[in-house]
């Protein structure tokens, strides 16, 4: 798959960054002001290939996304001036990297999430390969996946999904199939495919 890294950055420039519901509004779950938050979408050259970097999360008893596969990122606070601080703090914070090493090309769609967090999706280029300092609190591993696989449509599908937290709720969540023995699925997927709009957009009707 090949990408133009001045050309994605045009692409980000021009995307609408409001906000996309990935549930319905759900009494007493999601308050009008959901909290905020930001992750790193970390682009990286690998072999002649563009690839995407993804953690997994650390098991914890107490975190509700422990486990999962996601970009590095999290909640928003007091010493971030920006969301884009809060992406680049969390990432140097969960895999060791310094900001400056990162080239931010834009900011990609945002979403909201059943557990009520807004997520404001930055993409970065990360020079590779690159000495991670892995925070074993929270981050088990990183690990790659060549866009070229994600952007297969026959690697994903839209499946109903039902919250443990809200029984009888069936939301429709993108899941990819396993790569190397970890799956993207739920919100990190949908930004994902929100990124692969990006990078390459529908073409235009117009002749």
């Amino acid at each position: 798959m090949i990408i133009h890294p001045e050309a994605l950055r045009t692409n980000l420039a021009r995307v609408n960054t409001g906000e996309r519901k990935i549930c319905p509004p759900l009494p007493g779950l999601q308050p009008d002001k959901p909290e905020p938050a930001a992750v790193l979408i970390p682009l990286v050259r690998d072999q002649g290939e563009w690839k995407l970097l993804f953690i997994k999360r650390t098991r914890q008893a107490e975190d509700r996304h422990s486990g999962q596969i996601a970009f590095p990122g999290g909640r928003a606070d007091q010493t971030d001036s920006t969301l884009l601080d809060t992406a680049l703090r969390e990432t140097s914070e969960e895999i060791g990297t310094n900001p400056d090493d990162i080239e931010i090309l834009g900011q990609s769609r945002s979403i909201t999430t059943v557990t009520n967090y807004r997520i404001s999706p930055f993409v970065g280029l990360l020079p590779w390969p690159y000495p991670l300092k892995l925070s074993q609190k929270e981050v088990q591993k990183t690990f790659l996946i060549p866009l070229a696989w994600l952007n297969d449509p026959g690697h994903r599908q839209l499946k109903s999904w039902q919250s443990a937290s809200h029984p009888g709720l069936d939301l429709a969540v993108i899941f990819f199939e396993e790569f190397e023995g970890e799956m993207v699925w739920g919100a990190t997927a949908q930004i994902v495919v929100d990124f692969l709009d990006i990078v390459q957009p529908a073409p235009s009707n117009n002749n």
